[in-house]
């Protein structure tokens, strides 16, 4: 199972509805779309139609009647418009209730964007992971969001819900998942050099197999550390920022980096070695590499013990020259 393509499934204007909210959108969507469509080609047609008819030519050189007013037109072409527009408003109304009051029993995730990642906190089991939102099918799912630093934006486009993820604020989302499969989840509101990288997966699996992810999602203790440490750049992110070939990204490459003395932005120089590596991960701000900016957010508390020394020993195993 990956990543659903937007492009595979659903029509040409819009990816496959996912959940029953996305289906009623969808509907409203359609019937402004082609009402727009309608009217647009009935005036374009009245217009046409009106250029031929009423033409000048040498039988017709004027105007036979001049109208100045038809008070029943009039009041038409206000009252019909009037009455659509407000059947749309309703109807629209209707459907926003729907996105923004979430059921009584819907399952609380915490979610918190910051440069250029998203946290999913679970309160109720004591989970934590970056990039990945785990979902069982047929459970209400409420999002609680907020931002450390920049305005970001939340979008599930398979599930037509967006909302602003804000500094010192908390906005929240609610969705029905009604298929498993795999989602894809944007950023979409530019936060900096690695918003387009700023994505996320939400994954609609079944009850029991939440039930084995809950279980298995803090247990990490298996896995060789060099292998957990290539899986952590990965899905956390670190590739957005950090390249393993020698390329200049908005951080410094990891090819090459342990072992070599770096210089930092206030003028002094330093070894690469385990104790450096540790303290970048969890206070990046302490030492800036000369020529990168400080916006690497702290990792402390997104990583265990065990991920952060996975990690080391990955970019211990990295050779060739660095960036």
């Amino acid at each position: 199972m990956g990543v659903q393509n937007l492009m595979d499934k659903g029509s040409f204007i819009l990816p496959e509805a996912a959940s029953s909210v996305a289906a009623e959108v969808d509907v409203l969507f359609y019937v402004i779309l082609w009402g727009s469509v309608g009217l647009f080609i009935a005036m374009i047609g009245l217009g046409v139609f009106f250029l031929f008819k009423y033409k000048r030519t040498a039988s017709n050189r004027v105007a036979i009647k001049h109208v100045t007013d038809n008070h029943a037109l009039e009041i038409g072409w206000t009252v019909v418009p009037l009455i659509i527009v407000m059947i749309i408003f309703a109807w629209g109304y209707r459907d926003y209730l729907k996105l923004i009051v979430p059921p009584v029993d819907a399952q609380e995730i915490r979610v918190v964007g910051k440069k250029w990642l998203w946290v999913f906190e679970y309160p109720q089991d004591g989970v934590k992971v970056l990039n990945e939102l785990v979902v069982p099918v047929g459970q209400p799912i409420k999002l609680l969001m907020t931002s450390t630093d920049v305005i970001h934006s939340f979008y599930l486009p398979n599930f037509r819900i967006k909302k602003d993820v804000l500094p010192n604020k908390y906005t929240r989302i609610w969705f029905y998942p009604e298929k498993e499969g795999e989602y894809q989840i944007f950023c979409t509101e530019y936060c900096g050099d690695g918003h387009s990288g700023m994505l996320s997966v939400l994954k609609v699996v079944s009850r029991v197999e939440y039930e084995e992810w809950l279980k298995s999602s803090s247990s990490d203790n298996d896995i060789p550390l060099l292998e957990l440490g290539e899986s952590v750049y990965k899905s956390k992110n670190c590739n957005t920022c950090h390249s393993i070939d020698g390329s200049r990204l908005v951080g410094p490459s990891w090819k090459g980096l342990f072992g070599i003395k770096r210089q930092f932005a206030d003028g002094s120089v330093g070894d690469v070695d385990e104790p450096y590596l540790n303290e970048s991960i969890l206070n990046p701000a302490a030492k800036v590499v000369s020529g990168y900016q400080a916006v690497m957010p702290s990792y402390s508390g997104l990583l265990s013990e065990r991920e952060i020394a996975g990690v080391i020993e990955y970019i211990k195993s990295l050779r060739g020259a660095t960036k």
